[in-house]
């Protein structure tokens, strides 16, 4: 009986960046319905509309999105997936430098050094095409490695 075997070699920019663009579908498709149904719940209530202004509903969606898309990262690349949907539908892992799966605590420290990725003219994010296993400046930071099937 013969098994399958399969080649994985380091995911490089355009195959994370193309995950990364599936996975900003998903996460602004769910924001927006949550938005809308916060909006409606907030109109109809007279009380709540009366209670709250403008700005501190903005404040709590900019905050939903926030904590959502930590969860979201985070969560999905910790879990036995090892990948969020997007990553898992182009075939991509995230593991630790040991090839293990990553624990909650390391994928949150990655997706929060994204911000330093992106702070320095988004060159943190370009890594992952120039570097020897492909890592962009957040994985260096969070000592992960991203593979491709």
């Amino acid at each position: 009986m013969e098994t399958e075997q399969h080649q994985f070699y380091y995911a490089g920019f355009w195959a994370r960046a193309a995950a990364y663009f599936l996975d900003g579908g998903i996460t602004t498709f769910i924001s927006v319905q949550m938005y809308t149904m916060f909006r409606e719940q907030m109109y109809y209530s007279y009380d709540f509309f009366e209670s709250h202004s403008g700005r501190y509903v903005r404040f709590y969606v900019i905050v939903f999105g926030l904590i959502f898309n930590w969860f979201y990262f985070a969560g999905f690349e910790s879990s036995y997936l090892q990948a969020t949907p997007g990553k898992w539908l182009l075939g991509i892992r995230v593991t630790d430098l040991q090839n293990k799966r990553i624990t909650f605590g390391q994928a949150t420290g990655r997706h929060f050094a994204k911000i330093v990725s992106a702070l320095i003219l988004c060159i943190g994010y370009m890594m992952a095409g120039f570097t020897e296993r492909r890592q962009a400046l957040h994985d260096m930071m969070a000592e992960c490695l991203v593979w491709k099937k």
